[in-house]
């Protein structure tokens, strides 16, 4: 059960983030905003083939929880501010929408901090410790 949370968190990110990119992208907005939201989808997406192909248990002198935890944390400090900015100075309406999916990937950014954290244990060994998302 833990591991279908995270997962589908994961997913909920990835779409996420490939929406506000997309918004972005038609919108033509600037440079940040789009940057911001393509990296989130890509570093997301790397995490997510990393527990899915198990990765993170061959290369386990790494602790890769607490790196997605810090992905997840500074993304949504990152997308707060550009977000915020987007809906703030909304150039048009896609740029709006994009800065509302935004803040949604921030709030989806927060939870997944969250759950990732609730999930490890520092108590425990490196291998039973990933988080499989």
């Amino acid at each position: 059960p833990g591991s279908r949370r995270l997962t589908l968190a994961a997913l909920s990110l990835q779409v996420m983030a490939l929406v506000a990119f997309a918004c972005f992208v038609a919108s033509q907005s600037r440079g940040a905003y789009t940057a911001l939201a393509a990296m989130e989808a890509i570093i997301t997406a790397l995490f997510f083939l990393l527990y899915l192909l198990k990765l993170d248990k061959k290369l386990s002198w790494f602790f890769w929880p607490l790196a997605d935890i810090f992905n997840s944390v500074i993304a949504a400090l990152f997308l707060l501010i550009v977000c915020l900015f987007a809906v703030i100075i909304k150039t048009n309406n896609g740029t709006l929408a994009g800065g509302v999916f935004g803040l949604i990937l921030f709030v989806l950014c927060i939870v997944d901090a969250v759950l990732l954290f609730k999930k490890i244990s520092f108590g425990r060994s490196r291998g039973s410790n990933a988080a499989a998302k």
